[in-house]
Formats: C-alpha cells, sequence, structure tokens
C-alpha cells in the first residue's frame, strides 16, 4: 500500500484524515469561526456498507477508485463519479467518510426542479412574516407608529437566523477542522442550469445570505440552522470554508456537463462490477459465506446481454428473498429460479 494514500478503502476507520499535507496556495480556504464537528455516521451509511461493521471491509475499491479519491482529497477539489445505476457511487462517499471519521454524509438528491439556492440555504420569510404578526397583534402589544415598525424580538438581527436552515451543500462549506462529506446524488437529472451556478460556489468555497448581508451591520453575527440540526453562527451574511469539504457528484451518464465544471473536478468513471466485487458487497450485506452459498444467483446476475442495464440492488432483492423464503423441494426451487428471474430483468427492458 503506497505511504500517500489518506484513504485506503480498507473498510477500517483511522486517523489517516489527520496527515492529509495542506492544500495547493490556490485551494487555500480560511474561513471562520470554526463549528464543531459533525455527529457520527448515522444509519443510512451503516445500511449502504453493510449492516454488520465488520463487513464493511469487503467494499474494497480497485486501484484507480483510491488514487482519484486521494487526488481530490490532496487537491480539495470535487469528484464527479460516473457509472452504471447500482455500481457503487454512492457507496463511496460513504466509505470515506467511515474510514477517515468525517461524520455523517450530508445528502443533497438532485431532481430537475432542483436550484443552487436549495443546496445552500432556505429562508422562510412567510414563516417570519407570520411570526412577527401574531406577536404584533399579542395582548399587551405596543400599537404606536414606531413598535409598528420594530421587530417584537431582542435577538439580534430581529431573530431573523430562527428562519434560515443551510442546506446540504451550504451546510458542507461551514468553517470547519476536517472535511465534511457531501454527497451531490444524479446531478444529471438536474436542471440544465445547475451545473453553472455550482461553478462559482465550489471554485470559490464560499457563499452569500443576501438577508443576512443586509443586517450585517447591526448583527454582524446571526445563528442559524444547520442541515445537521445544530446552530451555528454566520459572520457578516457570508459562509466560507475553512477545509474544503469531500464532495462526490455522481451522474448515471444521462448527460454531458460544461467544461467549466469538468476543469472543476476530478473525473472518477466506476465500471459495472466484476464477480470478485459483487461477492464482496454480498459479503458485506449478507455475511461471510453468503457469496460462494448464492454463487449461482450472482451469476446468473451476470449472465446478460450486451448492453442490458441491471443495478446491484436487485441482486441484493433476489439474495434476500431467497434466503428469507427457505425455498427447498423442487417445487420451490422452480419458484425460487422464476422470481429472481423477474427481480433481476434488465432495467432497459420494459416487458
Amino acid at each position: 500500500m503506497s505511504d500517500w494514500l489518506i484513504y485506503r478503502g480498507a473498510g477500517a476507520p483511522h486517523d489517516g484524515i489527520e496527515h492529509l499535507p495542506p492544500p495547493p496556495p490556490w485551494r487555500d480556504f480560511d474561513g471562520g469561526p470554526l463549528v464543531a464537528p459533525p455527529a457520527a455516521l448515522d444509519p443510512s451509511s451503516e445500511r449502504r456498507l453493510g449492516v454488520q461493521h465488520r463487513e464493511a471491509s469487503h467494499h474494497r475499491p480497485g486501484e484507480t477508485e483510491r488514487e482519484l479519491v486521494n487526488a481530490a482529497l490532496y487537491l480539495r477539489r470535487p469528484l464527479l463519479v460516473t457509472g452504471a445505476p447500482g455500481s457503487g457511487k454512492s457507496t463511496l462517499a460513504h466509505s470515506v467518510a467511515y474510514e477517515l471519521g468525517l461524520g455523517r454524509v450530508l445528502g443533497w438528491p438532485v431532481v430537475s426542479r432542483s436550484t443552487l439556492r436549495d443546496g445552500l440555504y432556505d429562508y422562510d420569510a412567510i414563516g417570519r412574516l407570520q411570526d412577527l404578526q401574531i406577536a404584533r397583534a399579542a395582548p399587551g402589544a405596543a400599537d404606536d407608529a414606531e413598535a409598528d415598525d420594530a421587530d417584537p424580538t431582542d435577538e439580534p438581527g430581529g431573530g431573523i437566523g430562527r428562519y434560515i436552515r443551510l442546506g446540504p451543500l451550504g451546510t458542507a462549506l461551514l468553517p470547519a477542522a476536517r472535511p465534511r462529506v457531501l454527497l451531490v446524488d444524479e446531478l444529471d437529472k438536474s436542471d440544465i442550469d445547475l451545473p453553472n451556478d455550482l461553478l462559482n460556489v465550489l471554485e470559490e468555497g464560499e457563499f452569500r445570505i443576501p438577508e443576512l448581508e443586509r443586517l450585517a451591520g447591526s448583527a454582524p453575527e446571526v445563528e442559524v440552522l444547520s442541515d445537521d440540526g445544530a446552530r451555528v453562527t454566520v459572520r457578516d451574511g457570508r459562509v466560507r470554508c475553512h477545509a474544503f469539504p469531500f464532495i462526490v457528484l455522481t451522474s448515471n451518464g444521462e448527460r454531458d456537463f460544461p467544461a467549466p465544471l469538468l476543469r472543476r473536478c476530478i473525473h472518477l468513471h466506476i465500471p459495472a462490477p466484476d464477480k470478485e466485487r459483487l461477492a464482496a458487497m454480498v459479503r458485506a450485506h449478507f455475511g461471510e459465506g453468503a457469496a460462494e452459498r448464492y454463487e449461482a444467483v450472482i451469476d446468473r446476475f451476470l449472465d446478460r446481454e450486451p448492453g442490458d442495464v441491471r443495478a446491484v440492488d436487485q441482486l441484493f432483492n433476489a439474495i434476500h428473498l431467497t434466503q428469507k423464503a427457505g425455498w427447498t423441494d423442487e417445487d420451490e426451487e422452480e419458484t425460487r429460479r422464476r422470481l429472481t428471474a423477474e427481480l433481476m430483468r434488465p432495467l432497459d427492458r420494459t416487458r
């Protein structure tokens, strides 16, 4: 194993992130004040890596994957991961967070209506206005003209921080001692403008919240809610990272991305998993010996016509059903074969 690898892909937690060299001068950020470390991995990561943490070591990425993940860590660049559905693109983000102890993975599932603002923050202006009206209408509230223009709270910024919540991208860019892991899933499903809208944020490692910038003179520091559910301080209406997050942008290849975005990313293509890798995934989810026990199902999953598309989830579904149904006699064996074939039907076939 090369000494330069921070992420080793071994599926065992270690302190390698402490040995990550300083960033290149052009990717060195100075945001502050530093926020508290995030919570530990949540159940979604455990599900992806295998319900038994001792089996997480079976998720062994290939040499190219390990090298490009480390290139993204060293260079503080996003990792654009392409590949067929079920090839392990999203799991890679959870694997890095688990091995390097980077806490909960921030997830942004992109859809056709997603905008940059969705990823950065949400401001509930209507909720704030309603609360303001309720407070002014409460018994005992002053009704002179000066009171009508005042905010009925004593908090800095008029309590606006209670109505602002950072999104997953916004939370990933908070100034932290260690990089956060952000999974931007299925970017290729976005509106045509989103990849271009991301360019400046990914390059500068910061964004501004206009609603707080307008109050910077009277309230230079405002507490808002993060995607983790914690209260964090935003200074002068600007969020600027300290350690650039480890960002995984996934794509199923449904569209091409603009050259400026590709220039800002490290590109990793994950090929369809072979038998050895599928066996490792099966062991991770079903325990030692499962790959050998269900070798016939794995072989059937791999036996497909050129161009057929299958997701690894289909294999897991077939194995789980086989495992729990307890088919034993010849009649039940026929049921198993028939249902396995249906569960692993190529995704690009409707009949």
